[in-house]
């Protein structure tokens, strides 16, 4: 009788866990109404951000043995980037200090141009963001993140690179989280329809969010899983116990 006491108790905590809601199994679940925001090549341009890894590279009058020896037509900064401090600032030879979180590639490419000025005839820079990327997430085939050696990607192509959509994807309502200057936001877009697609809806920036949500079916398989999971486990526990009654009897 204790034992089997002891047995029901484990039913019970392993019933009540195994019934858990599955809410949470989708990401970025909303109460809000969520619109489609389109994509401008304004808002596609990327500004530097603190944290960010920068190629900077230097082009000087070969005659100027200063920044390097004579007859260099471009010297890097740094073989592995140079990182912007939790402050915007990085720092370079000759000018010290610069803030460029906030710029635009070129726009901080011509401002440490006139910096050099002071020093170097006829300079020029040439910079660039290395760790540009975006993430995909959810029902394809490889996960992760996919780094960017341009300015924007399409939603196909990331998808291309995460090794297309897996057959529990939701092709109707992929979801794209983007940090932009108002926040956070949200869009939505359905690859079902080619009527209601518009191309600048489809363009990603660097630091996008991709998520592919899983289907109702899947969904449905997990919370299966999870109900029946118990039931396994206290079969097994309860196994060797019926073995012995059954033996003693």
């Amino acid at each position: 009788m204790r034992l089997g006491y002891w047995i029901g108790l484990l039913l019970i905590g392993l019933f009540i866990s195994g019934c858990s809601t599955n809410e949470d199994y989708k990401l970025l679940q909303t109460d809000h109404s969520i619109e489609t925001q389109k994509v401008t090549d304004r808002s596609i341009e990327y500004r530097i951000l603190p944290q960010d890894r920068l190629e900077v590279v230097l082009y000087k009058d070969p005659n100027q043995e200063s920044m390097g020896s004579s007859g260099e037509l471009g010297q890097s900064m740094s073989k592995n980037g140079i990182l912007v401090n939790a402050k915007g600032y990085i720092t370079l030879p000759l000018i010290g200090k610069v803030k460029v979180a906030g710029l635009t590639q070129t726009q901080a490419a011509d401002k440490i141009t006139q910096m050099y000025k002071k020093y170097l005839n006829t300079p020029s820079v040439y910079l660039e963001v290395l760790n540009k990327r975006i993430f995909v997430l959810g029902e394809v085939n490889k996960p992760g993140p996919i780094t960017l050696d341009k300015e924007k990607m399409t939603l196909f192509e990331a998808i291309a690179h995460a090794g297309d959509l897996t057959d529990s994807a939701v092709r109707n309502n992929i979801i794209i989280l983007s940090n932009t200057s108002h926040g956070l936001q949200i869009r939505r877009v359905d690859l079902t329809h080619f009527d209601t697609m518009n191309y600048a809806s489809l363009m990603l920036r660097p630091n996008d969010i991709v998520y592919v949500q899983p289907d109702d079916w899947k969904e449905f398989k997990i919370s299966s899983t999870n109900f029946t999971t118990p039931f396994e486990t206290i079969t097994k526990i309860a196994a060797p116990f019926v073995t012995l009654k059954y033996l003693n009897d």
